[in-house]
């Protein structure tokens, strides 16, 4: 509190010395504040608000210090000076219903998002309220400990600094959350229909002409009718609605009160489309199956309540950044210093390495190591220096300066500091032994043939638009001794995350150039030095976007004297973008070509994209400019406002991928994680798939797990109580599950085969579970488990002890249904079988949509955890191996007819045997196009299955070293799936 204290003397000095110069301004600003009633309140006194009147460009933090004077002066607290603590008060201002807290100290006033009034005396004004910070409550701490399970991850532990990222973006995730929260309808999210607008294949077609077999259920009514595929939910609800004896409601309101849900499934059918756009009706149809409906009450099924915010909302710009001219140095006097561009740093960038230190030396140790240091844009390395090799201990000191060829004001936002320690040999020990300087530009030959031990990375310009400055210790991430490609994901290796094991881990420790003020990347240059509070909002949610004005929009940031005048200049690129319009496709060859370092050249592509719609690109020309390689927050937005058209199918279609994508965002919060935020609380299936594939990331990918799971919790907090219910229960599931396959694995170590009894220890481990009565299968939640049925629980024989495990399905009006199946594998990524299947599913509708239909099988697998997960169990499905033996032994396999005798016995029809073979003989085509393409290895027959209606498919099992070639296939496949 001392240091407080000090802190406030200094600043009450300068401004009783200053203040008088300061309000002289002609663009100062008016804040009336009223304080709490006592220390600690939660209330304001009834007092007279304090007025206090301060030139635009100072920050919040010098609002709480005039603050602090006044309060001390009229003795309105008894401790005035906590009011320079942010933890202790919060500055908040009301706002369209909502309550907007002033969060970062740094902030300059005029760039706040506040409800401006102009005062009697013409200045512009606004009226602040400043309360105690709330003390948790024992419901938040509870509550708070229901998401950090279900996330898997305790944000809070890790939440320590007021600023850090990862506190700035749980707070700032709120305001897209509550956004979208207010445009939810209740009832369209409780009963959103499931629909395709995929067309159906040629040989399905003439199916739309026939009539699919429908029973109605309604209490005790029930009704048996011959539906066209053309007929909408709405007329069979009419049908129920006439056939009731006595209706006080007329249909319209009747009917806005009712809905369709498929009987045993978590599926409705609602809405103004038509039988033919529910895959489950064409699945009925396809398999010559009955429609089963129930009408229920959507009184019945509304659950959503979402528990009230903890936390007012974060003011929208938050910004710190301000055009150049207003940062600019020029003509200001040190007290009117807040802040210094970026753009007038001329220095070159440079880092004081001190040295490294670690625990514990590795067991294989080199005798010389180097640290290399490199910046990185992208994915590129845009430049790198290296120290002086010396020998490998526990601890290793330089003390030296590594300048790069970079200057300070290029440093593009997003850019990252790489350092690496590497393996140094004795060529690499003589090369620099008579070099006069400690540091050199990395030779070509020693990049090519060094081994990096240890990395870690560093955001230069921060989340808040800040350069990072003074001193740093960075705990580093072993590098793996064998092949780069055992990360799961190329981001992996760009991550901005340290080792959170502190006591064992490599410290690197350096130190940046220190400012006497903090340096900010600028949002543009500004023909006006004078803005008007609130103006800037728009620029300041969109860094580093140019201004349209002639004089502004192609000046650059470095004093270099463009070769053509401004006005020229536009006009050129106006008639570029009206042609290049043409050549969408080309996009992201044309950006690979631009010099991001060169802030001029960034700007004239910022200009291009400002005036580029998004629907004249093509959705794989926006999924290409989500790459790693396009680090540009420009262009990045534009992929996104691309995406935004998608519907709800093609989100969910390439959300696994999408999700992927958030780890080469540069940081936590996007473009993309606001897009996938938004659409996960519109949608419960595309939220139910966006839990587990962000929770499969924070168990099992360390570099990204902060960022994971502070979207996560942003999701949780919107999805609705019924949504958190289900979550609960499924997670419970899993560690249930996760906990047996342990001890069958401790039980039988290294078997494939098992003893007799293994069954019957099985189902002993799986009774002692403490299951839930019903829970929505993670693979597909149209499913629903019921009760577990353990005689038909089994261990596999496998080196993995896969657990077979049934489940009853949920009673309804409908008959019964085949039991729920689930092989839980411990052991095994299956993200990367994730990646596989849902290509597949891409090839499948893309194949789909020219009207072929190639009868795929891509069953159900999720990933829920750290090498653990779920697969569906394709029932009637044999493996061709175990065919070929039941037709004739060993010697079956070079039997030609095999699978012709075996389909012939399953579909002892005619009819029938066609149809299983025509199955077969598409799958086996789809199949064999599909694992060819995307390199899938292990294709034996032990691996191949085909089921009793003919239908063959291929067990997936790929390598780690296969999973980026196939977000490269899934690409390639949507980009040229309409050639």
């Amino acid at each position: 509190m001392e240091n407080k204290w000090e802190t406030y003397e200094q600043q009450k000095i300068l401004f009783s010395g200053n203040h008088e110069q300061l309000l002289c301004s002609d663009h100062s600003l008016v804040f009336i504040c009223k304080l709490p009633a006592r220390e600690g309140s939660q209330s304001v006194d009834n007092q007279k608000p304090l007025r206090i009147k301060l030139p635009a460009q100072c920050s919040a933090h010098q609002l709480r210090v005039r603050l602090c004077m006044l309060a001390q002066e009229r003795n309105r607290i008894p401790e005035p000076f906590a009011l320079l603590d942010p933890e202790r008060y919060s500055l908040l201002y009301y706002k369209d219903e909502e309550w907007y807290e002033i969060y970062d100290d740094f902030q300059v006033l005029r760039t706040l998002d506040a409800p401006w009034f102009q005062g009697t005396d013409g200045l512009q004004s606004v009226c602040i309220i400043i309360l105690a910070q709330q003390i948790a409550s024992e419901e938040r701490i509870c509550f708070q400990h229901v998401l950090n399970d279900l996330i898997g991850y305790d944000l809070d532990t890790s939440d320590t600094n007021r600023l850090s990222e990862l506190s700035f973006t749980r707070r700032k995730f709120a305001t897209p959350r509550r956004k979208e929260l207010k445009n939810r309808d209740p009832k369209a999210y409780a009963t959103e229909p499931w629909t395709t607008s995929t067309p159906l294949p040629k040989d399905q077609k003439e199916h739309l002409q026939w009539n699919v077999p429908v029973k109605l259920y309604y209490y005790s009514l029930h009704l048996f009718i011959k539906a066209n595929m053309k007929h909408t939910p709405s007329d069979l609800l009419k049908i129920i609605w006439e056939s009731l004896p006595k209706v006080d409601q007329s249909f319209e309101t009747w009917s806005v009160n009712h809905v369709l849900k498929v009987c045993g499934r978590e599926e409705f059918l609602s809405g103004a489309f038509q039988l033919s756009d529910f895959p489950w009706v064409r699945h009925c149809l396809k398999n010559m199956l009955e429609l089963h409906l129930s009408v229920v009450p959507v009184s019945s099924i509304l659950g959503d309540k979402v528990r009230k915010e903890y936390w007012p909302l974060v003011d929208s710009p938050t910004g710190l950044s301000s055009s150049h001219e207003e940062l600019s140095l020029t003509g200001k006097e040190v007290e009117e210093i807040v802040m210094i561009s970026l753009w007038d740093c001329e220095r070159k960038f440079r880092v004081k390495l001190l040295g490294f230190d670690i625990p514990e030396l590795p067991s294989k140790v080199s005798q010389f190591v180097y640290v290399e240091a490199t910046i990185i844009y992208g994915s590129k390395v845009v430049s790198s220096v290296c120290s002086t090799p010396k020998e490998f201990t526990d601890e290793v000191l330089w003390n030296t300066w590594l300048e790069f060829d970079i200057l300070i004001r290029d440093i593009p936002h997003g850019a990252k500091l790489g350092l690496t320690i590497n393996a140094s040999t004795m060529e690499d020990m003589s090369s620099t032994k008579d070099t006069k300087s400690s540091s050199s530009k990395v030779p070509d030959d020693q990049k090519g043939k060094k081994k990096v031990l240890y990395f870690v990375n560093l955001q230069l310009i921060d989340h808040r638009c800040l350069l990072c400055q003074g001193p740093h210790t960075l705990h580093m991430w072993p590098f793996p001794e064998w092949d780069e490609e055992v990360f799961t994901y190329e981001a992996d290796k760009l991550s901005t995350a340290t080792n959170p094991d502190v006591a064992k881990s490599m410290a690197v420790t350096f130190m940046l150039d220190r400012y006497s003020f903090p340096v900010v990347l600028p949002h543009s240059r500004s023909s006006s030095g004078t803005i008007s509070p609130g103006r800037c909002t728009s620029a300041v949610s969109d860094i580093s976007s140019p201004t349209p004005s002639a004089e502004s929009t192609l000046s650059s940031p470095s004093n270099e004297v463009p070769q053509k005048s401004p006005l020229g200049k536009k006009d050129c690129l106006r008639r570029l973008k009206e042609e290049s319009i043409h050549y969408a496709s080309n996009l992201p060859q044309f950006l690979r070509t631009v010099d991001w370092m060169k802030p001029s050249a960034v700007q004239d592509v910022h200009w291009l994209l400002s005036r580029w719609e998004p629907e004249g690109i093509e959705l794989p020309v926006a999924l290409e400019l989500l790459n790693v390689d396009y680090a540009d927050m420009k262009v990045r937005r534009l992929a996104v406002e691309r995406l935004e058209m998608l519907s709800n199918e093609e989100v969910l279609k390439y959300l696994l991928q999408l999700v992927q994508t958030l780890k080469v965002e540069p940081y936590h919060d996007s473009y993309l994680a606001q897009f996938l935020l938004k659409r996960a609380l519109r949608s419960k299936r595309i939220g139910h798939f966006f839990f587990w594939y962000l929770r499969s990331e924070v168990a099992g990918c360390p570099f990204f797990r902060q960022r994971m799971a502070i979207i996560l919790e942003a999701y949780l907090l919107g999805c609705g109580e019924s949504m958190l219910i289900e979550f609960q229960h499924q997670v419970q599931v899993v560690k249930c599950l996760h906990d047996v396959a342990l001890k069958v694995k401790t039980l039988y170590p290294d078997k494939t085969d098992l003893p007799p009894t293994a069954p019957q220890k099985l189902q002993e481990l799986l009774e002692e579970c403490s299951l839930p009565s019903d829970f929505q299968v993670p693979f597909d939640p149209c499913l629903r488990a019921g009760s577990i049925r353990l005689k038909d629980c089994k261990v596999m024989a496998s080196k993995k002890k896969p657990l077979w495990i049934e489940f009853s399905c949920m009673e309804s009006e409908a008959p019964a249904s085949a039991p729920v199946g689930i092989i839980f594998k411990h052991g095994d990524d299956l993200r990367q079988d994730m990646l596989i299947i849902q290509t597949l599913k891409v090839m499948d509708s893309i194949w789909q949509e020219k009207g072929l239909d190639l009868n795929l099988v891509p069953y159900g697998c999720i990933s829920t955890g750290f090498n653990i997960g779920m697969i569906e169990i394709v029932r009637n499905a044999v493996t061709i191996a175990s065919v070929q033996k039941s037709q004739g032994g060993m010697a079956g396999a070079f039997k030609n007819n095999a699978l012709f005798d075996w389909l012939g016995r399953k579909c002892p029809f005619q009819e029938k045997h066609f149809q299983a073979m025509e199955k077969f003989v598409n799958s086996c085509a789809g199949y064999c196009v599909a694992t060819y393409v995307l390199g899938i290895g292990d294709r034996h027959n032990d691996n191949i299955m085909i089921t009793d209606e003919g239908h063959l498919y291929q067990c997936v099992s790929v390598p780690p070293v296969s999973v980026p070639p196939v977000c490269h296939a899934l690409l390639s496949y949507a980009a040229h799936g309409n050639s």
